[in-house]
Protein backbone atom coordinates (compact mmCIF):
# COMPACT_ATOMS: atom_id res chain seq x y z
CA UNK A 1 0.00 0.00 0.00
CA UNK A 2 1.02 3.75 -0.23
CA UNK A 3 0.61 6.41 2.31
CA UNK A 4 2.90 9.76 3.13
CA UNK A 5 6.21 9.40 3.83
CA UNK A 6 7.47 9.99 7.24
CA UNK A 7 10.04 12.68 7.68
CA UNK A 8 12.83 10.40 8.24
CA UNK A 9 12.17 8.04 5.60
CA UNK A 10 15.48 7.40 3.17
CA UNK A 11 14.88 3.42 2.29
CA UNK A 12 13.11 2.28 -1.12
CA UNK A 13 10.90 -0.04 0.68
CA UNK A 14 11.23 -2.57 3.37
CA UNK A 15 13.83 -5.27 3.64
CA UNK A 16 16.23 -6.05 0.89
CA UNK A 17 16.53 -9.91 1.24
CA UNK A 18 12.40 -10.50 1.42
CA UNK A 19 10.90 -12.42 -1.25
CA UNK A 20 7.51 -10.94 -3.37
CA UNK A 21 5.18 -12.86 -1.98
CA UNK A 22 2.03 -13.78 -4.07
CA UNK A 23 -1.05 -11.41 -4.08
CA UNK A 24 -4.57 -12.58 -4.32
CA UNK A 25 -5.82 -8.89 -5.00
CA UNK A 26 -4.37 -6.00 -6.60
CA UNK A 27 -5.31 -2.33 -5.93
CA UNK A 28 -4.47 -0.19 -9.13
CA UNK A 29 -5.24 3.44 -10.10
CA UNK A 30 -4.50 5.15 -13.44
CA UNK A 31 -5.76 8.88 -14.30
CA UNK A 32 -5.57 7.83 -18.26
CA UNK A 33 -8.86 6.45 -19.50
CA UNK A 34 -7.54 4.60 -22.63
CA UNK A 35 -6.47 1.11 -23.88
CA UNK A 36 -4.53 0.92 -20.32
CA UNK A 37 -7.75 1.54 -18.12
CA UNK A 38 -9.62 -1.42 -20.59
CA UNK A 39 -6.62 -3.65 -19.99
CA UNK A 40 -6.26 -2.71 -15.90
CA UNK A 41 -10.21 -3.70 -15.98
CA UNK A 42 -10.28 -6.85 -17.38
CA UNK A 43 -6.71 -8.41 -15.96
CA UNK A 44 -7.65 -11.06 -13.12
CA UNK A 45 -8.22 -10.34 -9.44
CA UNK A 46 -6.67 -6.24 -10.19
CA UNK A 47 -9.43 -3.97 -8.40
CA UNK A 48 -9.70 -0.44 -9.15
CA UNK A 49 -8.81 2.48 -6.18
CA UNK A 50 -10.08 6.41 -6.83
CA UNK A 51 -9.28 9.37 -5.76
CA UNK A 52 -7.19 8.72 -2.34
CA UNK A 53 -7.35 5.42 -1.82
CA UNK A 54 -4.21 3.20 -1.03
CA UNK A 55 -3.04 1.09 -4.12
CA UNK A 56 -0.13 -1.52 -5.22
CA UNK A 57 0.02 -0.38 -8.14
CA UNK A 58 -0.28 3.25 -9.73
CA UNK A 59 -0.01 3.98 -13.74
CA UNK A 60 0.99 7.46 -13.29
CA UNK A 61 1.74 10.55 -15.61
CA UNK A 62 4.34 12.33 -15.01
CA UNK A 63 2.93 15.50 -13.38
CA UNK A 64 1.85 13.49 -10.36
CA UNK A 65 5.16 12.08 -10.33
CA UNK A 66 7.02 15.43 -10.33
CA UNK A 67 4.56 16.65 -7.40
CA UNK A 68 4.45 13.65 -5.09
CA UNK A 69 6.71 11.13 -5.43
CA UNK A 70 9.25 12.45 -3.24
CA UNK A 71 6.74 12.79 -0.30
CA UNK A 72 5.24 8.89 -0.69
CA UNK A 73 6.16 5.98 1.13
CA UNK A 74 5.75 2.63 -0.65
CA UNK A 75 6.13 -1.17 0.67
CA UNK A 76 8.03 -3.53 -0.84
CA UNK A 77 5.62 -4.94 -3.53
CA UNK A 78 4.53 -1.71 -4.69
CA UNK A 79 5.39 -0.30 -8.25
CA UNK A 80 4.88 2.86 -10.05
CA UNK A 81 5.36 3.50 -13.79
CA UNK A 82 8.23 6.10 -14.02
CA UNK A 83 11.59 6.65 -13.20
CA UNK A 84 11.86 9.72 -10.85
CA UNK A 85 14.25 11.21 -13.31
CA UNK A 86 13.22 9.88 -16.47
CA UNK A 87 13.60 12.99 -18.70
CA UNK A 88 17.34 12.38 -18.36
CA UNK A 89 16.63 10.40 -21.42
CA UNK A 90 13.25 11.34 -22.67
CA UNK A 91 14.06 15.46 -23.02
CA UNK A 92 15.77 15.99 -26.40
CA UNK A 93 18.05 18.51 -25.13
CA UNK A 94 19.05 15.47 -22.00
CA UNK A 95 19.06 12.41 -24.69
CA UNK A 96 21.53 14.35 -26.67
CA UNK A 97 23.44 16.08 -23.76
CA UNK A 98 24.06 11.97 -22.17
CA UNK A 99 24.81 10.66 -25.32
CA UNK A 100 27.61 13.25 -26.27
CA UNK A 101 29.22 12.48 -22.74
CA UNK A 102 29.01 8.86 -22.89
CA UNK A 103 30.34 8.94 -26.61
CA UNK A 104 33.32 11.18 -24.75
CA UNK A 105 33.44 8.59 -22.17
CA UNK A 106 33.87 5.20 -24.54
CA UNK A 107 36.37 7.19 -26.38
CA UNK A 108 38.60 7.88 -23.64
CA UNK A 109 37.93 4.31 -21.89
CA UNK A 110 37.54 1.94 -24.90
CA UNK A 111 38.53 3.68 -28.05
CA UNK A 112 36.97 5.06 -31.19
CA UNK A 113 35.81 2.31 -32.28
CA UNK A 114 33.59 1.80 -29.65
CA UNK A 115 32.83 4.93 -29.20
CA UNK A 116 31.19 5.01 -33.06
CA UNK A 117 28.62 2.76 -31.58
CA UNK A 118 26.82 5.60 -30.23
CA UNK A 119 26.87 7.41 -33.85
CA UNK A 120 22.96 6.65 -34.17
CA UNK A 121 21.71 10.38 -33.14
CA UNK A 122 22.01 13.40 -35.84
CA UNK A 123 24.42 16.37 -35.17
CA UNK A 124 22.25 18.39 -32.34
CA UNK A 125 22.61 21.54 -30.48
CA UNK A 126 20.75 23.13 -27.48
CA UNK A 127 19.06 26.72 -28.52
CA UNK A 128 19.70 29.11 -27.35
CA UNK A 129 22.50 28.58 -25.40
CA UNK A 130 24.91 26.76 -27.65
CA UNK A 131 23.64 28.74 -30.55
CA UNK A 132 26.97 30.17 -31.57
CA UNK A 133 28.52 26.94 -31.77
CA UNK A 134 25.27 25.87 -34.00
CA UNK A 135 26.13 28.82 -36.01
CA UNK A 136 29.91 27.77 -36.67
CA UNK A 137 28.57 24.41 -37.54
CA UNK A 138 25.66 25.70 -39.90
CA UNK A 139 28.14 28.14 -41.51
CA UNK A 140 30.79 24.88 -42.22
CA UNK A 141 28.19 23.23 -44.52
CA UNK A 142 26.15 25.67 -46.35
CA UNK A 143 22.70 24.68 -48.12
CA UNK A 144 22.02 21.95 -45.72
CA UNK A 145 18.43 21.57 -44.24
CA UNK A 146 18.46 21.67 -40.42
CA UNK A 147 14.96 20.98 -37.85
CA UNK A 148 14.18 23.09 -34.83
CA UNK A 149 12.53 20.88 -32.07
CA UNK A 150 10.93 22.00 -28.94
CA UNK A 151 12.57 19.97 -25.67
CA UNK A 152 9.63 19.23 -24.20
CA UNK A 153 6.72 19.07 -26.75
CA UNK A 154 5.34 16.22 -28.83
CA UNK A 155 3.29 14.86 -31.43
CA UNK A 156 5.07 17.30 -34.43
CA UNK A 157 4.42 20.03 -31.99
CA UNK A 158 6.63 23.36 -32.72
CA UNK A 159 8.99 21.95 -35.10
CA UNK A 160 9.76 23.52 -38.24
CA UNK A 161 12.49 23.23 -40.67
CA UNK A 162 14.92 25.80 -42.12
CA UNK A 163 18.00 26.52 -44.57
CA UNK A 164 19.11 29.77 -43.54
CA UNK A 165 20.25 31.90 -40.43
CA UNK A 166 17.94 34.62 -41.29
CA UNK A 167 15.00 31.63 -41.20
CA UNK A 168 15.54 31.41 -37.25
CA UNK A 169 16.33 35.18 -36.36
CA UNK A 170 12.57 35.93 -35.86
CA UNK A 171 12.62 33.03 -33.16
CA UNK A 172 16.28 33.76 -31.70
CA UNK A 173 14.70 37.51 -30.74
CA UNK A 174 11.62 36.19 -29.20
CA UNK A 175 13.68 34.08 -26.61
CA UNK A 176 15.86 37.42 -25.40
CA UNK A 177 13.01 39.20 -23.13
CA UNK A 178 13.59 42.09 -20.83
CA UNK A 179 15.44 41.02 -17.67
CA UNK A 180 12.04 42.62 -15.97
CA UNK A 181 10.16 39.61 -17.88
CA UNK A 182 12.93 36.81 -17.38
CA UNK A 183 11.22 35.61 -14.24
CA UNK A 184 7.66 35.60 -15.50
CA UNK A 185 8.29 34.56 -19.08
CA UNK A 186 10.83 31.48 -19.02
CA UNK A 187 12.49 30.85 -22.36
CA UNK A 188 11.55 27.74 -24.13
CA UNK A 189 14.65 25.92 -25.31
CA UNK A 190 14.95 23.91 -28.81
CA UNK A 191 17.00 21.67 -30.26
CA UNK A 192 18.44 22.23 -33.78
CA UNK A 193 19.02 18.87 -35.30
CA UNK A 194 20.89 18.41 -38.92
CA UNK A 195 17.76 16.97 -41.04
CA UNK A 196 17.94 13.43 -42.50
CA UNK A 197 17.45 14.24 -46.17
CA UNK A 198 17.77 10.61 -47.41
CA UNK A 199 15.44 8.84 -45.35
CA UNK A 200 13.73 5.14 -46.58
CA UNK A 201 10.74 5.49 -48.53
CA UNK A 202 7.37 3.19 -48.50
CA UNK A 203 5.05 3.78 -51.49
CA UNK A 204 6.77 7.36 -51.52
CA UNK A 205 6.03 8.17 -48.22
CA UNK A 206 8.88 9.29 -45.40
CA UNK A 207 8.02 7.12 -41.97
CA UNK A 208 9.33 6.07 -38.68
CA UNK A 209 9.20 3.12 -36.65
CA UNK A 210 7.99 3.58 -32.75
CA UNK A 211 9.67 0.30 -30.77
CA UNK A 212 8.80 0.06 -26.82
CA UNK A 213 11.11 -0.88 -24.58
CA UNK A 214 10.54 -1.63 -21.09
CA UNK A 215 12.93 -1.31 -18.04
CA UNK A 216 12.58 -2.93 -15.11
CA UNK A 217 15.66 -1.50 -13.26
CA UNK A 218 18.39 1.52 -13.65
CA UNK A 219 21.01 -0.16 -11.12
CA UNK A 220 24.20 -1.61 -11.97
CA UNK A 221 22.14 -4.98 -12.42
CA UNK A 222 20.21 -2.94 -15.87
CA UNK A 223 16.98 -5.06 -16.58
CA UNK A 224 16.21 -4.07 -20.37
CA UNK A 225 13.33 -6.02 -22.15
CA UNK A 226 12.75 -4.75 -25.76
CA UNK A 227 9.26 -5.55 -27.79
CA UNK A 228 9.02 -7.25 -30.66
CA UNK A 229 6.86 -8.10 -33.47
CA UNK A 230 3.57 -6.01 -31.97
CA UNK A 231 4.89 -2.88 -32.93
CA UNK A 232 4.32 -0.09 -35.62
CA UNK A 233 5.37 1.72 -38.67
CA UNK A 234 3.92 5.21 -39.07
CA UNK A 235 3.91 5.93 -42.09
CA UNK A 236 4.40 10.08 -41.26
CA UNK A 237 3.57 11.67 -37.90
CA UNK A 238 0.19 9.52 -37.09
CA UNK A 239 -0.78 13.39 -34.65
CA UNK A 240 -0.39 15.24 -37.79
CA UNK A 241 -1.34 12.43 -40.19
CA UNK A 242 -4.87 12.46 -38.54
CA UNK A 243 -6.04 16.07 -39.48
CA UNK A 244 -5.38 14.97 -43.54
CA UNK A 245 -8.81 15.07 -45.16
CA UNK A 246 -7.75 11.63 -46.66
CA UNK A 247 -7.19 9.66 -43.08
CA UNK A 248 -9.08 6.29 -42.47
CA UNK A 249 -9.82 6.00 -38.62
CA UNK A 250 -10.10 2.40 -39.20
CA UNK A 251 -7.46 1.28 -41.32
CA UNK A 252 -5.12 3.92 -39.88
CA UNK A 253 -1.55 4.56 -40.82
CA UNK A 254 0.59 2.05 -39.32
CA UNK A 255 2.49 -1.46 -40.28
CA UNK A 256 2.92 -4.53 -37.79
CA UNK A 257 6.84 -4.50 -37.29
CA UNK A 258 7.02 -8.20 -38.51
CA UNK A 259 5.50 -7.24 -41.93
CA UNK A 260 8.06 -4.09 -42.10
CA UNK A 261 10.87 -6.06 -41.63
CA UNK A 262 9.30 -8.97 -44.55
CA UNK A 263 9.09 -5.85 -46.33
CA UNK A 264 12.63 -5.04 -46.49
CA UNK A 265 13.65 -8.65 -46.52
CA UNK A 266 12.31 -9.45 -49.80
CA UNK A 267 14.03 -5.54 -51.15
CA UNK A 268 17.33 -6.32 -49.53
CA UNK A 269 17.84 -9.85 -48.63
CA UNK A 270 18.31 -10.99 -44.76
CA UNK A 271 21.67 -10.20 -43.92
CA UNK A 272 21.37 -6.80 -44.55
CA UNK A 273 17.77 -6.60 -42.42
CA UNK A 274 19.59 -8.72 -39.55
CA UNK A 275 22.42 -5.55 -39.82
CA UNK A 276 19.50 -3.27 -39.42
CA UNK A 277 18.19 -4.72 -36.11
CA UNK A 278 21.22 -5.65 -34.86
CA UNK A 279 22.09 -1.83 -34.98
CA UNK A 280 18.83 -1.09 -33.73
CA UNK A 281 19.68 -3.35 -30.21
CA UNK A 282 22.67 -1.22 -30.33
CA UNK A 283 20.69 2.40 -29.91
CA UNK A 284 18.42 0.76 -27.11
CA UNK A 285 21.56 -0.33 -25.08
CA UNK A 286 23.83 2.42 -25.76
CA UNK A 287 20.94 4.93 -24.83
CA UNK A 288 20.18 3.75 -21.64
CA UNK A 289 23.96 2.91 -20.69
CA UNK A 290 24.50 7.07 -21.22
CA UNK A 291 21.87 7.69 -18.38
CA UNK A 292 22.34 4.70 -16.11
CA UNK A 293 24.46 6.85 -13.89
CA UNK A 294 22.15 9.84 -13.81
CA UNK A 295 18.68 8.03 -13.55
CA UNK A 296 17.72 7.51 -9.87
CA UNK A 297 17.04 3.88 -9.78
CA UNK A 298 14.14 3.00 -7.41
CA UNK A 299 13.10 -0.23 -7.36
CA UNK A 300 9.73 0.54 -7.22
CA UNK A 301 9.43 1.95 -10.47
CA UNK A 302 9.89 0.99 -14.09
CA UNK A 303 9.89 2.75 -17.67
CA UNK A 304 7.78 1.39 -20.71
CA UNK A 305 9.66 3.79 -23.03
CA UNK A 306 8.59 4.78 -27.02
CA UNK A 307 11.63 5.20 -28.95
CA UNK A 308 11.27 6.81 -32.03
CA UNK A 309 13.85 5.63 -34.96
CA UNK A 310 14.23 6.73 -38.60
CA UNK A 311 15.86 4.43 -41.60
CA UNK A 312 17.72 6.03 -44.32
CA UNK A 313 18.05 4.68 -47.40
CA UNK A 314 21.87 2.99 -46.78
CA UNK A 315 19.32 0.90 -43.41
CA UNK A 316 21.17 3.30 -41.34
CA UNK A 317 18.58 3.45 -38.35
CA UNK A 318 19.01 7.22 -36.59
CA UNK A 319 17.68 7.95 -32.81
CA UNK A 320 14.69 10.71 -32.98
CA UNK A 321 13.79 10.78 -29.54
CA UNK A 322 12.33 8.85 -26.96
CA UNK A 323 9.09 8.97 -25.06
CA UNK A 324 8.42 8.51 -21.56
CA UNK A 325 4.61 8.42 -21.98
CA UNK A 326 4.27 7.04 -25.42
CA UNK A 327 0.35 7.20 -27.20
CA UNK A 328 -1.45 4.22 -25.84
CA UNK A 329 -4.73 5.38 -26.97
CA UNK A 330 -5.38 3.74 -30.21
CA UNK A 331 -5.93 5.17 -33.65
CA UNK A 332 -7.57 2.30 -34.91
CA UNK A 333 -9.08 -1.19 -34.31
CA UNK A 334 -5.54 -2.81 -35.18
CA UNK A 335 -3.66 -0.58 -32.83
CA UNK A 336 -6.15 -0.94 -30.53
CA UNK A 337 -5.25 -4.96 -30.40
CA UNK A 338 -1.51 -3.90 -30.68
CA UNK A 339 -1.51 -2.00 -26.97
CA UNK A 340 -3.81 -4.43 -25.62
CA UNK A 341 -1.03 -6.91 -25.87
CA UNK A 342 1.62 -4.71 -25.40
CA UNK A 343 0.18 -3.36 -21.96
CA UNK A 344 -0.91 -7.39 -21.20
CA UNK A 345 2.68 -8.36 -21.82
CA UNK A 346 4.10 -5.13 -19.49
CA UNK A 347 2.07 -6.09 -16.85
CA UNK A 348 3.12 -9.87 -16.97
CA UNK A 349 6.57 -8.45 -16.58
CA UNK A 350 6.25 -6.28 -13.72
CA UNK A 351 4.51 -9.35 -12.10
CA UNK A 352 2.47 -7.78 -9.52
CA UNK A 353 1.02 -11.42 -8.85
CA UNK A 354 4.82 -12.78 -8.19
CA UNK A 355 4.35 -15.72 -10.75
CA UNK A 356 7.85 -14.96 -12.52
CA UNK A 357 11.18 -17.24 -11.67
CA UNK A 358 13.76 -14.49 -12.76
CA UNK A 359 15.15 -16.72 -15.36
CA UNK A 360 12.67 -15.95 -18.20
CA UNK A 361 14.38 -14.72 -21.20
CA UNK A 362 10.68 -13.99 -22.79
CA UNK A 363 7.30 -13.13 -22.12
CA UNK A 364 4.82 -12.53 -24.59
CA UNK A 365 5.86 -9.67 -27.21
CA UNK A 366 9.37 -8.66 -24.87
CA UNK A 367 12.70 -10.57 -24.86
CA UNK A 368 15.09 -9.92 -22.34
CA UNK A 369 17.95 -8.34 -23.90
CA UNK A 370 19.80 -6.89 -20.85
CA UNK A 371 20.54 -8.18 -17.41
CA UNK A 372 23.99 -6.62 -16.23
CA UNK A 373 25.44 -7.30 -19.99
CA UNK A 374 24.16 -8.82 -22.95
CA UNK A 375 21.89 -11.59 -22.98
CA UNK A 376 22.30 -14.44 -25.38
CA UNK A 377 20.00 -17.29 -26.75
CA UNK A 378 20.39 -20.60 -27.05
CA UNK A 379 19.96 -20.43 -31.47
CA UNK A 380 19.38 -18.18 -33.73
CA UNK A 381 21.31 -15.69 -36.48
CA UNK A 382 21.88 -12.34 -34.49
CA UNK A 383 25.03 -12.08 -33.58
CA UNK A 384 26.90 -9.62 -30.57
CA UNK A 385 30.97 -10.73 -30.03
CA UNK A 386 30.64 -14.23 -30.03
CA UNK A 387 26.82 -15.30 -29.16
CA UNK A 388 23.96 -15.33 -30.26
CA UNK A 389 21.82 -12.23 -28.67
CA UNK A 390 18.08 -12.82 -26.80
CA UNK A 391 16.07 -10.75 -29.86
CA UNK A 392 13.35 -11.39 -31.97
CA UNK A 393 12.25 -7.94 -32.92
CA UNK A 394 9.58 -7.88 -35.94
CA UNK A 395 10.08 -11.98 -36.15
CA UNK A 396 7.32 -14.16 -36.04
CA UNK A 397 6.33 -15.00 -32.72
CA UNK A 398 2.67 -16.82 -31.47
CA UNK A 399 2.43 -14.64 -28.17
CA UNK A 400 -0.90 -16.32 -27.18
CA UNK A 401 0.96 -19.69 -27.32
CA UNK A 402 4.14 -18.62 -25.82
CA UNK A 403 2.49 -17.22 -23.21
CA UNK A 404 0.47 -20.36 -22.60
CA UNK A 405 3.22 -22.25 -22.91
CA UNK A 406 5.18 -20.43 -19.75
CA UNK A 407 2.69 -20.29 -17.45
CA UNK A 408 1.55 -23.82 -17.65
CA UNK A 409 5.04 -24.51 -16.80
CA UNK A 410 5.21 -21.71 -14.35
CA UNK A 411 2.24 -23.83 -12.37
CA UNK A 412 3.97 -27.11 -12.58
CA UNK A 413 7.49 -25.64 -11.31
CA UNK A 414 4.83 -24.29 -8.13
CA UNK A 415 3.02 -28.00 -7.72
CA UNK A 416 6.17 -29.78 -7.91
CA UNK A 417 8.09 -27.52 -5.36
CA UNK A 418 4.91 -27.08 -2.79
Amino acid sequence: MSRPKNQNYKGHGLSKGKEREQRASIRFKTTLMNTLMDVLRHRPGWVEVKDEGEWDFYWCDVSWLRENFDHTYMDEHVRISHFRNHYELTRKNYMVKNLKRFRKQLEREAGKQEAAKCDFFPKTFEMPCEYHLFVEEFRKNPGITWIMKPVARSQGKGIFLFRRLKDIMDWRKDTRSSDDQKDDIPVENYVAQRYIENPYLIGGRKFDLRVYVLVMSMSAGCLLWSGHGRHNVHLTNVAVQKTSPDYHPKKGCKWMLQRFRQYLASKHGPKAVETLFSDMDNIFVKSLQSVQKVIISDKHCFELYGYDILIDQDLKPWLLEVNASPSLTASSQEDYELKTCLLEDTLHVVDMEARLTGREKRVGGFDLMWNDGPVSREEGMLRMGNFVTNTHLGCVNDRKKQLRQLFCSLQVQKKASS
